[in-house]
This record gives C-alpha cells, sequence and structure tokens, in this order.
C-alpha cells in the first residue's frame, strides 16, 4: 500500500469537511451541505461521498475530487504539501522509495503468489478427501457451490507434503516459513525421527480457510482441526508481512457491497459462522478471526457502514467477558478461537469513528450457523433487536445477579457508571444514567458519586482529548478500492506503459464526438497528477514519452506509479487492443459518474423545488441534461466506432 493509500484510508473525508465548517446533514448513503468555496446560494449543492472518499459541488463550483483535493482547494497548498498536511494528521510515516522498499514489495507479491497456489493445493486434496467433504456437507451444511466459493480445502496428515510439494515448484524454504505455511524448530541432535527435521508443514489434518484481505489479495489461512482430540482447535496462519490479524477481516473481501447496500455490518465469532451466514443470503458478515476487535477492523468497515453489529455467543466473549469486569480479552481467548469483547475500548472506538456500534445476543446456546440452519429468518429478527453497548452491558450485569442487595448494587454502578462517563455525548450520558438508575431501583443522583473500578477516561473540549488511558496505536487500515478507482488505475497503468497512446486515445474520443481524456474523468487527485504528467509527455519533444514520465516523476508518485505499471504489464502489447481497452475504461468511468451525478441532482432539485428555489431548480435541471446527454453521446460514439473495431 502506498503512503497515499494510507492516508486515504485514515482520513475520513465526512470528519475532514465537517471540521472545515461544512454542516453535513446525511441524504442516504452520502452527505450534502453547502459549499464552502462560494458563496450566496440557497440549496445545498455540496455532495460528499464517504464510500469512495470523494465530494463535488453541483452548484457555482461545479468541481470535485477526493481528500487531497478539497485541502488544496481550500489551502492553495500544491498535493506536495497537502500530502504532508494529511500524512501527519493521520500519522502516516512518509518514505522515499528506496531499492530495498522495492525489493520488499516484490517478495510481498510473490508470497501472495505463493499463498495463492497453497489454495489450490489444499483444494485439490479435500476433494479427494471424501470424510472430510461429508464433515463439511452434513456436519456445517454447506453446499458445493459455498465450499467452492470460499476457497475451503484440506491439509494432508504428513509432516511435509507443503514443504516437498512447494520447494519442487521453486519456492524456498524461508519463503514458505515467510509465507506461513512452514513451522521452524530448533535441531535435536539426539534425535534421529523425522520430525526432529528443522522445518514442517504448520497446517497437517486440517480444514484449511484462506482469508483474503477486503481487496481479495490473499493473507494467509486459519485452519480447523478435523479429529476433535487435535489442539488447539483453530489455528491461523502467524504474523507475517501481509498477515495481521488485527488489520483483517474474514470474509470482508466478499462482504463489501452487501454492507454498504443493507447499511450495516455484522461481526460475528467464528470463520464457519460467517461463511454459513453467506449461504444462507446475509452477505454482511465478516469475523475478526479469534482476537478482541481493532480499531483498524472498525476502520475498515466505517469506509462501507457507519451502523455495526457485534453478534456475540451467550457462552463465550460476550455475556461472560462482561461479567469478568469488562476486561479487554484475555490472552487465552486466542488459544481456543474466542474473540474478546472489551466495552471500554469499543466505546472509544465508537466515539473516535462516530460509528454506531451495538450488540445482538444469541439465544439458546446456539452459534449464528446453527440459528440459520434452524430458522433463517431468525437471524434478522436477532439483529433488529441489537442494543447500544452500554444498555446491553446493564442489562446483562443485571440479569446474572440478585438486585435486592445493595452490594450487589453498587459493584454494577462501579462497573457501569464508568462506561456511561466515558460517553462524549451529554445527552447519552443523561439518558444512560437514568437507564440504569431504573434498572437498579436507585435514585439517578447516587450514580453521579458512583465510585469508578477502572480508570477514568477524560471528556476533553477537543477531540484528542477525549480519550487519556492507554492511547491506541492504530496502524493503518487497508484501503478499500471501489470500482471507479480499480478503473482509473487500470486506465492509468497502460497509459503509463505507454503514453504516447494517449494522442490516439483523443483522436478516437473526438472522432466519436466525445471530449479528449482530462482531469474531470479522474476522481482521485494522485490519478490526476499522473495525467498530468502523462499529458506533458506527449506534448514534448525532447525524450521518450516513457523516459520523460520516470525523469519527472515526484517520490510521492513513485510507488503509486511502480504499483498501476506492474498491474497492466500483462495486458499485452499491441497498441490497438489496449487502445481499445482504454476507450471502454473512459466510456466507463464516464458513464459511472454522470450516472452518479443523475440521482444526486435528482435530490438536490426535489429539495430546491421543497423550498421554491427555482432558479436553483432550473440550475439543476440543465446540469441533469447535459448528464444525459453524455449518456446518449457515449451510446452513440459506442455504435460508430464499433465498426471500425474500437468497440
Amino acid at each position: 500500500m502506498t503512503a497515499i493509500d494510507e492516508v486515504k484510508a485514515r482520513i475520513d473525508i465526512v470528519d475532514l469537511v465537517s471540521e472545515a465548517g461544512v454542516k453535513l446533514r446525511r441524504a442516504g448513503r452520502n452527505y450534502t451541505g453547502f459549499c464552502p468555496f462560494h458563496s450566496n446560494t440557497k440549496t445545498p449543492a455540496f455532495v460528499v461521498w464517504p464510500e469512495t472518499g470523494t465530494w463535488r459541488c453541483f452548484g457555482q463550483c461545479n468541481e470535485g475530487g477526493d481528500v487531497f483535493k478539497f485541502v488544496m482547494k481550500k489551502e492553495g497548498w500544491d498535493f506536495g504539501e497537502t500530502l504532508r498536511h494529511l500524512a501527519e494528521r493521520a500519522g502516516v510515516q512518509l518514505e522515499p522509495l528506496t531499492p530495498q522498499k522495492q525489493e520488499q514489495i516484490e517478495e510481498y507479491d510473490r508470497l501472495r503468489t505463493l499463498l495463492e497456489e497453497a489454495v489450490i493445493f489444499y483444494r485439490g486434496h479435500l476433494l479427494n478427501n471424501p470424510d472430510v467433504l461429508t464433515y463439511l456437507h452434513d456436519k456445517r451444511g454447506l453446499t458445493d457451490a459455498t465450499i467452492e466459493t470460499f476457497g475451503l480445502g484440506y491439509a494432508p496428515s504428513g509432516w511435509d507434503a507443503a514443504l516437498r510439494h512447494f520447494t519442487g515448484r521453486g519456492y524456498t524454504e524461508q519463503e514458505l516459513i515467510d509465507a506461513g505455511l512452514l513451522t521452524v524448530r530448533e535441531d535435536d541432535p539426539s534425535r534421529t525421527t523425522h520430525h526432529a527435521t528443522r522445518v514442517y508443514d504448520r497446517f497437517r489434518h486440517r480444514i484449511m480457510i484462506p482469508i483474503r484481505d477486503e481487496r481479495g489479495r490473499m493473507a494467509g489461512f486459519g485452519a480447523r482441526v478435523v479429529d476433535p482430540d487435535d489442539i488447539p482447535k483453530f489455528l491461523n496462519s502467524p504474523q507475517t508481512p501481509i498477515f495481521d490479524k488485527g488489520r483483517l477481516l474474514y470474509g470482508l473481501d466478499r462482504a463489501r457491497k452487501p454492507i454498504r447496500a443493507a447499511d450495516q455490518a455484522v461481526i460475528v465469532e467464528g470463520y464457519f459462522d460467517a461463511i454459513a451466514l453467506h449461504q444462507a443470503g446475509y452477505e454482511n458478515a465478516v469475523s475478526p478471526m479469534g482476537t478482541a476487535l481493532t480499531e483498524d477492523q472498525l476502520r475498515l468497515l466505517k469506509r462501507f457502514t457507519r451502523r455495526i453489529v457485534l453478534a456475540l455467543d451467550p457462552d463465550a466473549a460476550g455475556q461472560k467477558a462482561v461479567l469478568r469486569g469488562l476486561e479487554a480479552a484475555r490472552s487465552a481467548m486466542d488459544k481456543e478461537g474466542v474473540w474478546g469483547f472489551d466495552a471500554r475500548g469499543l466505546l472509544r472506538h465508537e466515539s473516535r469513528l462516530q460509528a454506531d456500534l451495538r450488540v445482538a445476543a444469541i439465544p439458546d446456546e446456539l452459534d449464528p450457523d446453527e440459528i440459520v440452519a434452524r430458522d433463517p429468518a431468525e437471524w434478522a429478527r436477532i439483529l433488529e433487536k441489537a442494543k447500544p453497548i452500554v444498555t446491553h452491558v446493564m442489562e446483562t450485569l443485571v440479569a446474572e445477579q440478585d438486585i435486592t442487595e445493595p452490594k450487589v448494587k453498587s459493584q454494577i454502578a462501579a462497573q457501569v457508571v464508568p462506561l456511561i462517563e466515558d460517553l462524549p455525548n451529554p445527552v447519552e450520558r443523561d439518558t444512560y444514567r437514568q437507564q440504569l438508575a431504573r434498572l437498579l431501583r436507585v435514585d439517578e443522583r447516587s450514580l453521579m458519586a458512583a465510585p469508578a473500578q477502572s480508570p477514568r477516561v477524560g471528556r476533553g473540549r477537543g477531540r484528542q482529548a477525549r480519550v487519556q488511558e492507554q492511547p491506541v496505536e492504530s496502524a493503518p487500515a487497508a484501503v478499500a478500492v471501489n470500482p471507479s478507482q480499480k478503473l482509473e488505475s487500470a486506465c492509468l497503468g497502460i497509459l503509463l506503459n505507454k503514453p504516447e497512446l494517449l494522442c490516439r486515445l483523443d483522436r478516437v474520443l473526438q472522432e466519436g464526438g466525445l471530449s479528449a481524456l482530462s482531469f474531470d474523468d479522474f476522481g482521485y487527485t494522485d490519478h490526476q497528477m499522473l495525467l498530468g504528467l502523462i499529458r506533458q509527455s506527449a506534448e514534448q519533444d525532447v525524450a521518450d514519452p516513457h523516459r520523460f514520465v520516470i525523469d519527472n516523476l515526484t517520490d510521492d508518485l513513485q510507488v503509486l506509479y511502480n504499483d498501476l505499471t506492474k498491474d497492466a504489464a500483462g495486458l499485452g502489447t499491441r497498441d490497438d487492443r489496449l487502445l481499445e481497452e482504454l476507450f471502454r475504461m473512459v466510456k466507463t468511468l464516464r458513464k459511472m459518474a454522470s450516472n452518479e451525478s443523475l440521482n444526486q441532482l435528482r435530490f438536490l432539485q426535489e429539495n430546491a423545488q421543497q423550498q421554491d428555489d427555482i432558479n436553483t431548480l432550473r440550475d439543476y435541471q440543465q446540469l441533469a441534461a447535459q448528464h444525459m446527454r453524455l449518456l446518449r453521446d457515449l451510446d452513440k460514439a459506442s455504435k460508430s466506432l464499433a465498426a471500425r473495431r474500437i468497440e
């Protein structure tokens, strides 16, 4: 991930724009407000899309972009200044791309390739093991389609099956160790058995579950025992350069779109819980893989929704963890595959991320996969009853104890009051105090003096003053790639490899009645910067265009350049084929942008109509008509160019 991507992942555009003095209000999945770059407007024409991290003004400015473009326009800075400012705000360290770092990037790519081959390896062994397939079908209720979709496999019971297979394919033992497929043991000269060898397969006689990051790239494996007497029950890949449990959520690569559609993410404990829910049609489920939830994981989810439900198993980290004093996850929990419920930590995350975290308790000592097997509709009812964290804690503590005892009341208050005091919103604090007083049947004023069982967290006036205990060092969460960003990257990848194609692309677009490729076709500032460099290379005649681009790259864009050109390297060398791909990409980008603008303009027109703002309504109607004409022109260009084998 580039430093630019890390900044995008860490900076919430809604927070950034709000701090600039723009009062935003929710409008569906987006936010609207008055544009900060011009005045004398009666209708909010400034739109923020949190999913893509972009904004646009449909009023006088008629401009848009990402977090970088917003700050550049607001402060009058160049891209380098803006990157340094936002990187400092986000806690991202900017480092120049050194040969060592480039080599590291290539090593990580090779590890991911190795893990992809491991998926195929374990998949083949599963298909040849009818007993494990029967277990997945009969005991877990999984269909062949689900097993295929999630890439489930089986690790054979031998000590060196993976070792022999992959070294035979040219991989070194060190690469297998770095990928987490081998375990190293100290040599013991006194032992002569095969088990005394220095390395052996980490996963043996286990069901293998591929773990991917939110972009679908392989990161590691989770493995469940086949023999119930084996321990541990679940075994994950070790910490590797590309596998960090605290920064991954199992299933997020498949759950991203359903989470957006439902405007809700559901977090369950286990891999098979998530898989079963997806199979039952609840595809917005993810799993933290046996660890306590981290802010990085919640930050990942926040890119798709602010509504997050924790579906807690009643016999695991839910109620029992609450009754153990609201402590953070115990280290022993990892060994048993039980993820922790830390009420204080989750409340801190909720405040910082401005999310809506709720808890749904699962009844009858059942797991989520057992619930949907019994009655899929019951899962929806359970989620509807999800309660805020503080309410869940209060009701759980009260239900488990005799609250007629004064000492019990005092103990419960000592546990819950600090949680209430952590909340930054005074209305929420007052509401929860009243709720706790009713549950304990005490005077609310007595709770104001209740002793705190755990350290206090201050409620300072500033945003950064909210948390004073154990500051969380949050590593940058991986950025999610949306369709338009992916298309922009692919388009630039081709042009960076072959800058001379830009002039031909412009000519093809103009012959079809369309405008040449421009900054407006790209929503991300770093992409616009690269396009500007490509256009400069095409307009100069001093150096080879490709050489010109390389020589004029800034350090800020070097890593992005390497990523884009590498991804596009395998597309082929035929210029006519690449030109065809470029035309299709630009056409799709413009269609996506116009359709998104039309959807937002319809909302703005309704708003202006309700306010009887006829002039503004007329402006929006004209803008909508322009986008409709562009869509017609795009279709017309496709048809006219089809005869020339461009479309």
